[in-house]
């Protein structure tokens, strides 16, 4: 017997999604592994997860639910594994943002549901198929991955792993203005717009479910279906974009930054003090001297340990005294005499013999988007009014 598949508007349009999702995942998938880059290898799942989302309405639409064969198809093989997608999720952003993660069998815990599902699954296919040969755990003739329980846990799940994806970026950021004098460079606006459109996801769920009295009814999702297909299209494409970015810069061997190693063995000290035993003063003079006197702002690769290991202490040492003898984090810190040389080459009138951008990346700046926005932070003007207002 021939699978049917009935290529409607319903059916095709899902089909084209389904169809890039899996090529998408494909790619992604190709570039971790050539770049050992973990990132992408939990993109490529999730893109593959995210494809399986859409297969029983993609298939339903085709009219699989209309022959036995392929119904049993449908209602034995979980293809909506709504319960993995949160993990997921959650460990592509650590991965992401944190260079050296691997996850850990403590962490193992997370995958739990998926597995009790599949176990479900597993039990009903064994008792409807191979003991009784009938159906009774589908006696009602509905798929269970289309339950209102279980899309409803599915939907908590997501949204409790988008909460520890969001808690776990804002750290990254705190760490980030924290550790280095390049915060912007490196914030990963993918991640942040990553995280935007699985909430998009996550709300036009809910107000499908809202707005849609009939959501009962497999004929009355499509909509939720297509949306969310758009939106996934997005991941896919941009998902896919960075991880080709971030694999030329490995080809590179470009330096990256993990704020969250414990770079407290760099330090050529063992320096122990508690930050209300620390000579504030003393720390304010020796920091100064080399950031300003001996002009370290200028390296536009300037971190907190380097720093530290300058002045021979550890970074909770600089850091206390940036914190809360200059009550600024570091990235602000090495700004402010950055845009303080700045300042002082329009002064002289250097930007009429040479460009603004240049001057910027002289005094340590290493993008034009991060000059403008650190010189309107500190003067409340661009460097153009600025100038006119000096000149």
């Amino acid at each position: 017997m021939d699978f049917p598949f009935s290529f409607g508007q319903k059916s095709s349009l899902l089909l084209i999604f389904f169809f890039h999702g899996i090529i998408f995942s494909f790619l992604v998938l190709r570039n971790g592994i050539i770049y050992s880059n973990r990132a992408s290898k939990w993109l490529s799942l999730l893109l593959f997860l995210y494809a399986m989302y859409i297969t029983p309405y993609m298939l339903g639409y085709a009219n699989w639910y209309s022959e036995k064969l392929t119904r049993e198809i449908l209602f034995f093989v979980p293809f909506m594994q709504v319960l993995l997608i949160g993990p997921v999720v959650f460990f592509y952003c650590k991965s992401l943002l944190n260079g050296s993660f691997r996850i850990s069998k403590k962490e193992i815990i997370h995958f739990i549901p998926a597995i009790l599902y599949f176990v479900y699954s597993l039990a009903i296919f064994i008792t409807d198929k191979l003991v009784l040969d009938d159906y009774y755990f589908y006696a009602d003739g509905r798929d269970k991955d289309l339950a209102n329980w279980y899309q409803a846990f599915g939907l908590f799940s997501m949204s409790f792993y988008l909460v520890l994806s969001l808690r776990y970026y804002a750290e990254y950021k705190k760490l980030v203005f924290n550790r280095v004098s390049y915060a912007e460079s490196i914030l990963f606006r993918w991640i942040r717009n990553f995280m935007l459109a699985f909430l998009g996801i996550l709300v036009l769920r809910v107000l499908f479910f809202i707005l849609n009295p009939d959501w009962g009814e497999f004929g009355s999702q499509f909509w939720h279906y297509i949306s969310f297909s758009f939106v996934f299209y997005y991941i896919s494409i941009n998902g896919y974009s960075h991880a080709i970015k971030t694999g030329i810069l490995e080809e590179k061997k470009t330096e990256e930054t993990n704020v969250f190693e414990d770079d407290e063995n760099q330090s050529t000290t063992a320096f122990t003090e508690k930050s209300s035993e620390i000579d504030m003063d003393f720390w304010k003079a020796k920091l100064l001297s080399l950031i300003n006197d001996q002009n370290h702002y200028q390296n536009p690769r300037l971190t907190l340990s380097q720093v530290a290991k300058e002045l021979q202490t550890n970074t909770k040492v600089i850091s206390s005294v940036v914190n809360t003898g200059f009550e600024m984090n570091f990235n602000d810190f090495v700004n402010h005499y950055r845009i303080e040389a700045v300042k002082e080459k329009l002064a002289r009138g250097e930007h009429q013999t040479t460009t603004l951008l240049g001057i910027a990346f002289d005094c340590g700046f290493n993008s034009k988007a991060t000059f403008n926005r650190a010189f309107k932070k500190s003067t409340s003007l661009s460097p153009k009014d600025y100038i006119e207002k000096i000149s």
